[in-house]
């Protein structure tokens, strides 16, 4: 409701934007530096016009190649990272990152023993040992935002904005190669809100809990809806919870009350 507040800030980024591609975009969508992180603030904060954003994701990716397909990220990219990819049609290339398990990665640090987050990519390394002890703490939160895309896109928990505090929920999971199956649990206000998912012969399962007094929208990727059933029977209008059905281009979205669901996809 405080649209003036609305229309002073909504001019000021689009200023910030038009000075941002002046001095830092080139007509082929390259961005100042060509770091992993540079592309990633262009593209995650919007600042790059429609046209512009295939060819800096394609940027990006031809930066995270020329590393073999890893990440070069540090406490401000990393945040970014995965999510950015995912967001820009590159969710296998955001699986690939997290799956890595030579250095630097995370995987790698889980292979030298870590269980915990790590602040530093190097905090331990087998050619070099310990970093500086005066910046190497083995449990930090920096490089664990992660989580965030494994939470918001694999598992695919959100609150849609226009009905905040998890009123209304978003469950869009995003699977990716190289996982079989996925879980996670949010505790929400309104009570757990539950999303996992697995590929086992050939079927694609997604289990979603929706807690009391809440709606969902769940969006299955690469779907008919002809090919979904749920809990055994095919998905329709009278199936128990649902109240709308939707094709979406390659997507289906399924709007449902609370209770708990189970969607199968054959392919």
């Amino acid at each position: 409701g405080r649209r003036e507040e609305a229309a002073k800030y909504d001019a000021l980024f689009t200023k910030i934007k038009a000075a941002f591609n002046t001095a830092y975009v080139t007509p082929d969508g390259k961005v100042k530096g060509e770091t992993q992180t540079s592309y990633l603030v262009a593209l995650h904060f919007n600042l790059l016009p429609p046209a512009l954003q295939p060819l800096a994701t394609s940027h990006l990716s031809n930066a995270i190649a020329a590393k073999n397909n890893h990440l070069s990220t540090g406490f401000i990219g990393v945040s970014y990272l995965c999510p950015t990819l995912t967001d820009n049609g590159r969710n296998d290339l955001a699986y690939k990152l997290l799956l890595n398990d030579t250095f630097p990665s995370w995987g790698y640090s889980i292979k030298q023993g870590a269980t915990t987050i790590w602040e530093r990519w190097d905090g331990w390394t087998q050619e070099k040992g310990f970093q500086d002890k005066s910046m190497n703490s083995f449990n930090h939160y920096s490089l664990g935002s992660v989580g965030e895309w494994l939470y918001g896109h694999v598992a695919g928990i959100n609150t849609d904005p226009e009905f905040p505090g998890f009123k209304r929920i978003l469950i869009a999971p995003h699977p990716g190669p190289g996982l079989r199956f996925a879980k996670a649990t949010f505790n929400s206000l309104h009570g757990p809100i539950v999303s996992d998912w697995k590929i086992e012969n050939g079927t694609t399962t997604y289990n979603v809990t929706i807690p009391p007094n809440t709606t969902a929208a769940v969006t299955l990727p690469d779907a008919r809806a002809a090919q979904i059933h749920e809990s055994g029977a095919a998905l329709s209008l009278a199936t128990k919870g649902v109240s709308s059905i939707r094709q979406e281009g390659k997507n289906v979205t399924v709007m449902v009350g609370s209770g708990t669901y189970q969607f199968e996809i054959q392919k």
